[in-house]
């Protein structure tokens, strides 16, 4: 068995014990394997192995490996995700992969989704993602909407024709109680559940959190490092080197 066998292996092996632990199936939660900065051999050989799901937050690397392993019989089936920070002007790009987006975080950017899965027409699947603070309250260095905005972000998402609702995404915040934060995930996602019975997902918890987003009632678990290892680059689950668009939300101009 390779390292990435192996590693694999433990890694459902935690999100099983930690599915147990809280009561629920582990066949609810579903693994991420996140594979940016990692080569298209990387992502061939976990597939071979069995994972089907793998995410990346850069447009360029996604479109890079997707067309990479297009032709790989043990690939045939792989669902990509986008996880990044999304400009607009590659929004178009990330849905003709077929890719799910877990980054939504403004209506500008969820119209721009919707007009390109109506070109393309097939639907493209979306997460809302929760900006669920800093320390001390301080706002997320890693996007989101806040907590206030997300049922009207959900609502317009719904309403947008080509869009498919999936549920809400969000990132601990560093230094703070991710049990604490994953509840508070968990009970914005069970009110946008009350209006969007269909956006059942939640996509939360890394390498080192995972027990407690499962235990708060994740669907999907984003996981690279303790997949892959540490990885080549300094690189945060959310960085984008390059600017995003100009725009107003939370009161403050993001860049």
């Amino acid at each position: 068995m390779s390292r990435l066998e192996e590693n694999l292996r433990d890694v459902r092996a935690r999100i099983d014990a930690a599915a147990r632990a809280a009561g629920r199936d582990p066949a609810e939660v579903g693994l991420l394997a996140v594979s940016k900065t990692w080569p298209a051999d990387d992502v061939r050989e976990l597939a071979a192995a069995g994972q089907r799901d793998f995410g990346e937050n850069r447009v360029q690397e996604l479109l890079a490996k997707a067309g990479a392993l297009a032709g790989r019989p043990e690939c045939a089936d792989l669902r990509w995700h986008f996880v990044g920070q999304l400009q607009r002007n590659k929004a178009a790009a990330v849905a003709r992969t077929g890719a799910v987006v877990h980054s939504v975080d403004r209506e500008s950017l969820a119209a721009t989704l919707a007009r390109a899965a109506q070109e393309l027409g097939r639907p493209v699947e979306v997460y809302v993602q929760v900006d669920l603070g800093g320390p001390e309250g301080e706002a997320a260095a890693r996007g989101g909407a806040s907590p206030d905005e997300v049922p009207a972000l959900c609502d317009a998402v719904a309403d947008a024709g080509g869009l498919a609702l999936q549920g809400l995404m969000a990132v601990a915040p560093r230094g703070g109680d991710p049990a604490a934060a994953f509840a508070r995930l968990a009970a914005l996602a069970e009110r946008v559940r009350t209006d969007h019975p269909e956006a059942a997902g939640l996509s939360a918890g890394m390498s080192g959190d995972l027990e407690a987003a499962v235990a708060a009632g994740a669907t999907l678990v984003r996981v690279g490092t303790a997949l892959f290892g540490a990885r080549p680059l300094p690189c945060g689950e959310f960085e984008e080197h390059q600017p995003r668009e100009s725009q107003q939300s939370h009161g403050t101009q993001k860049s």
